[in-house]
């Protein structure tokens, strides 16, 4: 296990010795690389490249963001073509099942929140279910993008307002609450959506009621 541990770091920094040359460019490489097969350190890749070129901090997110979408075509590749017995191996059927009607009810929310997530979020292991439960090609990498582009900014601003080590600080709290953090997102999210419903059935209700007004049958939807 420790010769393993040791290749990959090895590698990983055998890929940052080849991309680093790569200037602002560099960033859209490391990112992509991190949203394929190898698991890099992208937030503190990311906030070295903001912190030393403040100016262009946006630039950075547009560009961390693409990389992230453009290399998780490599997981939907997989995915797409034999993920669901990958994740059926990996996953206990009851979750297996609830990441599956995640997907059949909202499938871009249920990529996009977790691209926001920094880890441990399992991300790759959703990017697999995207692409195992056939989601359509071009919202997949609207959603990753999407969700990358909210976390990379707020990085990005925390970074210009704080500090670098701010994004470690915040990187750790959340890896050690991760579960509490998780469950807050998703009242959030459950929140959301229920205000969502609430204010579409408020709006059929509406143009209903404007309707019986002005004799018009209201149209069964």
């Amino acid at each position: 296990m420790s010769q393993i541990k040791h290749f990959v770091h090895a590698y990983g920094e055998w890929i940052k010795h080849i991309l680093a040359p790569l200037g602002p460019w560099g960033m859209l490489a490391f990112a992509a690389v991190d949203g394929s097969f190898l698991g890099m350190p992208l937030d503190a890749i990311f906030v070295g490249y903001v912190y030393n070129d403040r100016s262009r901090f946006l630039m950075y997110v547009l560009l961390a963001s693409a990389g992230s979408a453009l290399g998780s075509i490599v997981l939907y590749v997989i995915g797409y073509t034999g993920g669901e017995m990958l994740l059926r191996k990996r996953l206990s059927p009851e979750r297996f099942e609830k990441i599956h009607e995640s997907f059949d009810r909202h499938e871009f929310w249920a990529l996009m929140f977790p691209a926001m997530l920094p880890p441990p979020m399992p991300f790759k292991i959703v990017v697999l279910a995207a692409a195992a439960f056939e989601m359509n090609f071009a919202h997949f990498l609207l959603a990753i993008f999407a969700g990358r582009f909210v976390r990379f900014l707020i990085e990005a601003l925390l970074t210009l307002w704080f500090g670098p080590q701010i994004v470690t600080l915040t990187g750790n709290l959340f890896a050690h609450h991760f579960v509490w953090i998780l469950v807050g997102v998703g009242v959030l999210v459950a929140g959301w959506l229920i205000w969502r419903r609430a204010k579409r059935k408020s709006a059929r209700n509406k143009n209903a009621a404007t309707d019986c007004r002005s004799g018009i049958e209201p149209t069964s939807l």
